[in-house]
């Protein structure tokens, strides 16, 4: 019979292979592939189309800058081009917002609610892409972001589209991160030349190491 002492070592050893698939960042964790509640999914059937296969590092970028720049406004949030949706997550685990995650591709859904539970919070799911994205829809929203949401040529304009009409109505808070692919520039240099706004550098290092860029522009 096995000792006391060999079960913890064993219990020990388990919840430390448990640990190296899951990252810790600003207070959320952000499970890697191989988690298990990430493969239940994945077996279960579900295949993101849209480049909704991992947590991309944009959404990072991202929630370090709204952590060291709270908006005023924060109950409402939507999470555009959400994927995995950790940014949503961290709004609604480190602020209780309500958030809003949305994408194009219903699959990337079962993949972020899992990630939403290991987090202990949920988020409102919304299939739909930018272009579709009315006015009206936005009227109640204080924070719109997005991480890698400008990746081919064809979403340059959706997404400029859709910050118009955010700014159009009165969100307070807009935050678009990316890598700084050719595709992104083109995009933030339309709409900072129509609306304002900035396009910052931001790095980070730790337990996620990444460079980019963010377009930010305050509407209140």
């Amino acid at each position: 019979m096995p000792s006391s002492k060999t079960k913890k070592t064993t219990s020990k050893t388990k919840q430390s292979a448990a640990d190296k698939k899951l990252r810790r960042f600003r207070g959320v964790v952000m499970p890697y592939a191989g988690h298990k509640s990430i493969r239940a999914v994945r077996r279960a059937g579900h295949e993101p189309s849209i480049h909704g296969t991992k947590l991309w590092k944009s959404s990072c970028l991202i929630i370090d800058y709204l952590k060291k720049h709270p908006p005023k406004r924060r109950k409402r949030v939507l999470d555009a081009g959400c994927g995995w949706g950790i940014t949503g997550i961290w709004c609604a685990k480190e602020w209780e917002s309500k958030v809003v995650s949305m994408d194009a591709d219903p699959a990337v859904f079962p993949y972020l609610n899992a990630v939403a539970e290991l987090n202990g919070v949920s988020t409102e799911s919304w299939v739909q892409r930018f272009e579709k994205v009315r006015k009206k829809d936005l009227e109640k929203v204080d924070i719109l972001f997005g991480g890698d949401i400008c990746f081919w040529d064809e979403l340059v304009g959706p997404v400029a589209k859709m910050i118009d009409r955010a700014i159009d109505a009165g969100v307070g808070t807009i935050v678009i991160g990316d890598p700084e692919r050719p595709t992104f520039h083109e995009m933030a240099d339309k709409v900072t030349k129509k609306h304002g706004g900035e396009v910052l550098g931001w790095r980070l290092s730790g337990t996620v190491k990444a460079t980019g860029a963010l377009l930010v522009i305050h509407n209140d």
